[in-house]
C-alpha cells in the first residue's frame, strides 16, 4: 500500500467511535475528525488528502446507516406522509450542497482543511447557532415548504467548510425559519441522508478510478463499522437536542474547542 494511504486500524476504530456522538450533536463531527488527530500528534497530514476525505465520508456512511435503523419508526412515519411538498423540500435542500460539493469540494479542502480554518469554522457555526436560537418556536411538523428547503440547502452548502457543521448550521437555519427545536432537529437529520448518500457515491467513484488496496478497503470498512456501532449506541443523544433546550451549550463547547486549537497554534 502507498505510504500516503496508511491509516492504522486502531486509529480508524478510535475515530469511528468518536463519530457517533459527534454526528448526533451539533458540534461538527468533521472538525473532530480533523482536530483530534492533530491535537493528539498523529501524522495525519502524511495521509493523502483524498484518502482522509474518503475516510471521513465512510464514517458518515456508517452513521447514516445506524440512523436509518435507530430512527426507522420515525422515518417510516415521514414516508407515510410523503407528498410533492416534501419531495420539493428534499430536492431544494439537496441541490445547493450537491452543486457546490461537486464543483468546489477539492478547492475547499485544499484551502480550508487545516486546524486554523477548522477552528474559525467552529466559531462561525457557534455564532450562527446562538443567534438563530433566539428566534421564536412557531412552526412544527409538516409546515416546511420548498423555500425552507432552499434555505436548508444553502446551509448544507456552507457546511462544506470544515468546522461549520452540517448538523449545526442546518439546525440554525431551521431555527432561523422559526421551527421548534424538535422539528429543526428532525429536518436537519432528514435532509442529511441524500447528501451523505451522494457524497459516498462521489468518493466511491473517485476511489474506484484511483484504485484501492486491500489495506485501504479494510481500514474504510473498519471505520464504517465502528461509526455504525457508535452511532447506534448513541441514539439517546438526539433527545438532548430535541428537548426544549437552548443550543448555546453546544456553541460554548465549539468555542472552547476552537480556543484550544488557536492557543496551540499561537504557541508554535
Amino acid at each position: 500500500m502507498h505510504p500516503e494511504g496508511r491509516l492504522p486500524v486502531r486509529r480508524a476504530v478510535a475515530l469511528g467511535i468518536l463519530q457517533g456522538p459527534a454526528e448526533l450533536l451539533p458540534v461538527s463531527s468533521s472538525a473532530h475528525i480533523v482536530l483530534v488527530p492533530w491535537l493528539a500528534g498523529w501524522d495525519w497530514d502524511a495521509i493523502d488528502p483524498e484518502v482522509r476525505k474518503s475516510f471521513e465520508v465512510a464514517l458518515h456512511t456508517g452513521a447514516a446507516a445506524a440512523l436509518l435503523i435507530g430512527q426507522r419508526e420515525l422515518i417510516l412515519e415521514e414516508l407515510r406522509h410523503f407528498d410533492l411538498n416534501r419531495a420539493a423540500l428534499l430536492v431544494f435542500s439537496f441541490a445547493p450542497a450537491a452543486f457546490v460539493g461537486y464543483r468546489f469540494e477539492r478547492q475547499i479542502e485544499g484551502r480550508l482543511g487545516g486546524p486554523r480554518a477548522t477552528a474559525f469554522g467552529l466559531l462561525a457555526g457557534a455564532a450562527l447557532m446562538v443567534i438563530a436560537d433566539r428566534r421564536p418556536q412557531l412552526r412544527g411538523r409538516g409546515e416546511a415548504t420548498p423555500v425552507d428547503g432552499l434555505v436548508l440547502g444553502v446551509a448544507q452548502a456552507a457546511a462544506l467548510a470544515p468546522g461549520v457543521s452540517r448538523n449545526g448550521v442546518t439546525l440554525a437555519a431551521a431555527r432561523w425559519r422559526r421551527f421548534s427545536r424538535k422539528q429543526a432537529n428532525l429536518l436537519s437529520r432528514t435532509i442529511a441522508l441524500p447528501i451523505i448518500v451522494g457524497a459516498t457515491g462521489l468518493k466511491g467513484a473517485r476511489l474506484a478510478r484511483r484504485g484501492t488496496t486491500p489495506e485501504l478497503r479494510r481500514t474504510l470498512a473498519v471505520g464504517i463499522g465502528a461509526s455504525f456501532v457508535s452511532t447506534l449506541a448513541s441514539q439517546r443523544l438526539i433527545g438532548l437536542v430535541e428537548r426544549d433546550r437552548a443550543l448555546w451549550p453546544y456553541a460554548a463547547y465549539r468555542a472552547a474547542l476552537a480556543g484550544v486549537v488557536l492557543a496551540k497554534l499561537r504557541r508554535r
